[in-house]
């Protein structure tokens, strides 16, 4: 009986200082990290309606900009997103994918819509557009917190001793988000100092 206490306590000494617990907490940070980015991405998905219903009043308005909102924010939302998503790379990055293409659609569509005064002119368009930033703020911020604590996990997951731990128990590595354009970002633009058009 002692003997069968002693290797109790052992191995609470031995997983407590190899890991364990500090990847249990820092999973579940990271899942509860992701379940706010997904949160801040619905908030954005559901405005789209709205949006799209102000600017479609819009006469003569770029119906080829809206079929491309409309199909990103279709593509966006019928992407199943499971725990599992997390841990699955290949997943992860087609979900990502599917929101960037609304984030570009809705630039678009932002950018289009300054060339239609009376669309400027509609509060109701003015509120939508301010409301779609914050939104596009709050998703900033909880993809840095996901960053943050899935950046942790994997330190932890990839560091010694506790990188057997994460062997042990298959703790893999995170999946995080990376930049869908960074071959673009990383050349530098292109600055014209001519003379202003006349």
């Amino acid at each position: 009986m002692v003997k069968r206490w002693l290797l109790i306590i052992l191995t609470a000494l031995s997983l407590a200082g190899c890991g364990y617990n500090d990847f249990q907490r820092l999973d579940e940070a990271s899942k509860s990290a992701w379940s706010e980015v997904l949160n801040q991405y619905q908030r954005r998905a559901d405005l789209v309606p709205n949006i799209v219903a102000t600017v479609k009043g819009e006469a003569n308005f770029e119906q080829e900009t809206l079929t491309k909102v409309i199909e990103a924010r279709a593509k966006a939302t019928s992407i199943q997103v499971t725990p599992e998503t997390l841990n699955n790379p290949e997943a992860f990055n087609k979900f990502q994918q599917a929101q960037g293409e609304l984030s570009s659609a809705l630039s678009r569509l932002m950018v289009v819509a300054e060339q239609y005064p009376n669309l400027k002119a509609n509060q109701a368009f003015r509120d939508l557009r301010v409301t779609l930033e914050g939104t596009e703020n709050r998703i900033t911020v909880a993809r840095n917190r996901y960053i943050q604590t899935v950046q942790e996990y994997n330190v932890l997951a990839r560091s010694f001793p506790t990188i057997i731990t994460a062997k042990v128990f298959s703790y893999d590595p995170k999946p995080n988000f990376s930049v869908q354009n960074e071959a673009q970002i990383s050349t530098p633009p292109t600055v014209d100092f001519g003379a202003p058009k006349k």
